[in-house]
C-alpha cells in the first residue's frame, strides 16, 4: 500500500530544506506508535470540490457562439452523469477557466477531445468522460493498476520478455497526486494535458520559466539536461518542455479502456501518471512492470524526494521547495526532527492559506523508530475541532475511496517527513540550498556508490 520511495541515504536534496533546529524523537507530541493511515483514520467528510479561481476570472455562463457550440456539442455525445457534471463545471467556473499554458480553456480542449483524433487503442468518449469526471472531483484519481485480462498476458509478456507485470501495490503515489493537484488547482491545464497524452502525438508541450527551476539560467539548464526531459531553450527565461508517456502505456491505457474494474485507474490516470514517472525518473518508466531506472535512484520503484520537487515545479511551472521535517539516520531510523511541530503546521498553513494544496511525503516506521516504507498524499485543507486542535483535510489516491480523509494534527504531523511549499511560505525560516547544488550532489553520491560496488564485485570474482 505505501508507495513513497525511501532513500534514507539521500533524503535532503532537490530544492531541499531542512526546517530549522532539530529535536530528539521522543518529542512529546509524537504518539508511541505509529500505524499505516488508511486503517487508522476513518473517512469523516465530504468536502465540495471548489476550485481556486480569481474572482475576477471566473466565468459562469457561455458568453459567445463558439463556446454555445463547443458546450451543445459536447452534450450530445454524454451520458447523463457526464452531462451533469458538465454543468457542475460551467457552474463553478472551472469549464470556462483559461489558466493553461497556452491560454486555452477546459471547455476548448475537452472539445478537442471529442471531435481529434485520439491515439491508437484509446477511445474519444472514455478519455473525454475521464477528464470531466476528474475535474469535476479529483478525488477519483486513484494510482490503482488493476489486473491484466487474460487475452493481454501473452503480448505483454512478449514485451517484457518474462518478466512480471501483475502489479498488487503500484509506485506512482507521488505522480498521481500530482495529477491530482492538477486537475484540483488548474483544470484548463489538467484538459489541456488529457488531450495531449491522448492525441496521436502522445504528448503535450509546456513554457516553463528557468527561474522556477534554478535562480542561475546555467543551473536551470543543468537540472533539464539531468533530467534527460526533452526541451528547447527558448531565452535566458523560458524553455519548452515536452511531456509524455513511457511508451508501454498506450498497453496500459488500452486496457483500462476496454476492461476497467471499479477502483482500477482510468486510461487518463495511466497517461498522466506514466508522464509524470518519466519526468522524475530521468525518462526511465515502464508503465507494464511499475519499475524504473535512472541516475538519481537506487530503488527501482518510486520516486524520490528531489525527483518529485523538480516534477511538481516543472508540471506547474512554480518554485516548488521541499522541506524536510524528520531526521533521518544512515540506517533510515527516525531520530529526531528538523523543527518544532507549531513551526510545520505553520508552513504547511500559510501554504494552504495562500490557495495551494501541499503534497507531503509521510513515513511509516517499525518498533525501533526505523522507517519500512513511506507514502505520499495531498493536504487540500483545514479545519478546527471542538478542542482547538487542527484537522487536516487529506486525499490519499491509494485508499480505495474517492472522498476526503481527515486526521488530527497529533496523528499526522509526527509522520510527515517532507512537503513540498512554495518558496515565499519558507524564504524567512530556512536556509535556501539550490536545487541544482543538491542535485549534483546527489548524483555524484550515487556514482561514487555504485563505483564502490563495482570494486566489491570485482575483488568477490577475483
Amino acid at each position: 500500500m505505501y508507495s513513497y520511495n525511501i532513500n534514507s541515504s539521500l533524503y535532503n536534496n532537490y530544492n531541499t530544506l531542512k526546517a530549522g533546529k532539530s529535536s530528539n524523537v521522543s518529542n512529546d507530541e509524537q504518539p508511541k506508535e505509529v500505524k499505516p493511515s488508511f486503517t487508522s483514520n476513518p473517512i469523516m467528510t465530504q468536502i465540495p470540490f471548489n476550485p481556486s479561481f480569481a474572482a475576477s476570472n471566473l466565468r459562469t455562463e457561455l458568453s459567445s457562439k463558439d463556446e454555445k457550440k463547443k458546450y451543445n456539442e459536447l452534450t450530445k455525445l454524454l451520458d447523463r452523469e457526464s452531462k451533469k457534471q458538465l454543468n457542475v463545471l460551467l457552474k463553478t467556473g472551472a469549464l470556462l477557466n483559461s489558466d493553461s499554458n497556452d491560454n486555452s480553456t477546459t471547455l476548448d480542449n475537452l472539445y478537442k477531445i471529442a471531435a481529434a483524433p485520439r491515439a491508437q487503442g484509446l477511445n474519444n468518449i472514455v478519455i473525454l468522460k475521464d477528464t470531466i469526471a476528474a475535474i469535476a472531483d479529483p478525488h477519483v484519481i486513484t494510482q490503482q493498476f488493476g489486473n491484466i485480462p487474460q487475452q493481454y498476458k501473452a503480448q505483454i509478456a512478449a514485451l517484457e520478455n518474462g518478466q512480471d507485470a501483475n502489479v498488487e501495490h503500484s509506485g506512482t503515489c507521488v505522480s498521481a497526486s500530482i495529477e491530482f493537484n492538477l486537475a484540483d488547482k488548474h483544470p484548463a491545464e489538467f484538459a489541456r494535458f488529457a488531450e495531449g497524452l491522448s492525441s496521436p502525438s502522445l504528448s503535450v508541450k509546456k513554457d516553463i520559466k528557468l527561474n522556477n527551476l534554478a535562480d542561475n539560467t546555467l543551473d536551470a539548464i543543468w537540472l533539464l539536461n539531468a533530467f534527460e526531459i526533452p526541451y528547447e531553450a527558448k531565452d535566458f527565461d523560458k524553455a519548452t518542455l515536452t511531456f509524455a508517456p513511457d511508451k508501454n502505456a498506450i498497453v496500459r491505457a488500452h486496457i483500462q479502456t476496454v476492461d476497467r474494474d471499479k477502483y482500477e485507474r482510468s486510461s487518463l490516470d495511466v497517461l498522466m501518471q506514466s508522464t509524470f514517472m518519466q519526468v522524475g525518473s530521468q525518462q526511465s518508466y515502464d508503465s507494464l512492470t511499475d519499475k524504473r531506472a535512472g541516475k538519481f535512484n537506487q530503488n527501482d520503484k518510486g520516486l524520490i524526494e528531489f525527483e518529485k520537487t523538480f516534477t511538481e515545479s516543472v508540471v506547474e511551472d512554480k518554485n516548488k521547495i521541499s522541506v524536510t521535517y524528520q531526521t533521518v539516520d544512515e540506517n533510515a531510523r527516525l531520530v529526531g526532527y528538523e523543527t518544532d511541530f507549531n513551526t510545520m503546521k505553520k508552513q504547511i498553513c500559510d501554504a494552504l492559506n495562500l490557495g495551494e494544496n501541499v503534497i507531503i511525503g509521510y513515513t511509516q516506521v517499525d518498533g525501533n523508530n526505523t522507517i519500512i516504507n513511506g507514502h505520499e498524499i495531498t493536504i487540500t485543507g483545514i479545519k478546527v475541532d471542538k478542542d482547538g486542535k487542527l484537522i487536516f483535510i487529506c486525499n490519499d489516491t491509494d485508499d480505495n475511496v474517492s472522498k476526503p480523509v481527515e486526521y488530527s494534527e497529533d496523528y499526522l504531523l509526527p509522520k510527515i517527513h517532507h512537503a513540498a511549499l512554495p518558496q515565499s511560505v519558507v524564504l524567512n525560516d530556512v536556509n535556501l540550498v539550490e536545487n541544482w547544488v543538491e542535485g549534483l550532489k546527489t548524483y555524484k553520491e550515487l556514482k561514487k556508490q555504485a563505483g564502490q560496488q563495482a570494486g566489491s564485485r570485482f575483488q568477490m570474482a577475483a
